[in-house]
C-alpha cells in the first residue's frame, strides 16, 4: 500500500512561516522597492505632467553638474556634516562617560534630561529655535541684558549665523540620542579595567584615550554612519527653521528636492534625479566609513 504523499512537518512549518511573512513582504515591496524603481525610471524622463513627459535618458544627471543651486545645497549640507557630526559624537561620548560613573548621583535624572530633546517633534523644535533666535527672541534679550550686544541681531538673515543656528539646533536635538548608544556600550566594559588603570597611575584623559575610545570604536563607527546618513538627508531644520534662507544659503539637498518637486516650477523627474544622486553619495560615504573604521 502506497504511503500518502504530502508535506513533511518541517515543510508545513516553513509554509506557514512564509504565509505569515507574505503580507508584510508585499507591503514592503509596494511601499519601498516599487517607489525606488519607479523613481529611477521617472528620473530618465523630462516634463511637468505625465502627458508631456518625454524620455531623455541620463540628461537630467548631466544637468546636475551645471545646477548652481544644487551645488550650493551640497556645500551647505557638507558644512553641517563636517562641523556638526564630529562635535556631536564627541559631546555624546563625553556625556556618556560622565553618566557612566559609579560615583555620580541622580544619574537617571541626568540621563533623562539629556535624552528628552529626542522626544521633541522635529517640526516643533525647529519652530522653537526659530523663535529663540528671532530678532526679538530670547537669545538676543539675554545677550543684550548681559551687555554683549547693544541691539537686536537678525541671526537668520545672515548665511553664516543662520548655519550656526542650525548646527546648534542639531547638537541640541541629536547629542542625547547618540549618547544612549555610547552609554549602552560603556556599560558592557568591565569596570575593573578602569580600576586597574588607576592603580597603574593612568589619569582620566589617559583612561579615555587608551581604554574608552578604543573599546567604543565599533559604536563610534555605527553612530558616525547613522549621523552621516541623517545629515545628508537633512530637511526639517532647513525647511522649518530658516526656510533655506537667506536666499539658499542654508538650504539642504533634501529641501531642494522638495522645492523642485512641489514648489515654484514643479519638476518631478529632476527631483527624482537629485534623490538618486543623494542615494549614491550616502552609499559611497557609508562604504568609505566602514573601510576606514573597520580594520577586520
Amino acid at each position: 500500500m502506497d504511503k500518502k504523499k504530502g508535506l513533511t512537518l518541517s515543510g508545513k512549518h516553513n509554509l506557514i512561516g512564509w504565509l505569515f511573512l507574505l503580507p508584510a513582504s508585499l507591503m514592503i515591496f509596494w511601499m519601498c522597492f516599487y517607489p525606488i524603481v519607479r523613481g529611477f525610471i521617472l528620473s530618465l524622463y523630462s516634463g511637468k505632467t505625465p502627458a508631456t513627459m518625454i524620455f531623455v535618458g541620463f540628461r537630467n544627471y548631466a544637468r546636475i553638474f551645471n545646477d548652481a543651486n544644487f551645488l550650493l545645497t551640497i556645500r551647505n549640507t557638507f558644512i553641517y556634516l563636517i562641523v556638526q557630526v564630529p562635535v556631536m559624537l564627541l559631546l555624546a561620548i563625553i556625556l556618556a562617560s560622565m553618566l557612566n560613573s559609579k560615583d555620580l548621583k541622580l544619574k537617571g535624572i541626568f540621563r533623562t534630561a539629556i535624552f528628552l530633546p529626542c522626544a521633541v517633534s522635529l517640526v516643533a523644535y525647529s519652530i522653537i529655535f526659530r523663535s529663540l533666535f528671532a530678532t526679538d527672541g530670547l537669545i538676543n534679550h539675554i545677550l543684550i541684558s548681559a551687555g554683549i550686544f547693544t541691539e537686536n541681531y537678525n541671526w537668520l538673515n545672515n548665511g553664516l549665523t543662520a548655519k550656526i543656528v542650525i548646527i546648534v539646533a542639531l547638537l541640541w536635538r541629536w547629542t542625547g540620542y547618540n549618547m544612549i548608544f555610547f552609554l549602552s556600550a560603556l556599560q558592557n566594559i568591565d569596570y575593573s579595567i578602569y580600576e586597574a588603570a588607576r592603580i597603574d597611575g593612568a589619569g582620566a584623559f589617559s583612561q579615555f584615550t587608551r581604554i574608552t575610545a578604543p573599546l567604543l570604536k565599533p559604536m563610534i563607527l555605527l553612530t558616525a554612519i547613522m549621523s552621516t546618513n541623517g545629515t545628508l538627508q537633512l530637511f526639517d531644520e532647513s525647511f522649518n527653521l530658516t526656510r533655506g534662507g537667506p536666499g539658499k544659503e542654508t538650504m539642504t539637498m533634501s529641501h531642494y528636492i522638495y522645492e523642485t518637486a512641489f514648489q515654484k516650477s514643479p519638476n518631478l523627474p529632476y527631483a527624482s534625479t537629485i534623490s538618486y544622486v543623494i542615494l549614491i553619495m550616502v552609499a559611497v560615504i557609508a562604504v568609505l566609513q566602514i573601510k576606514v573604521g573597520d580594520k577586520r
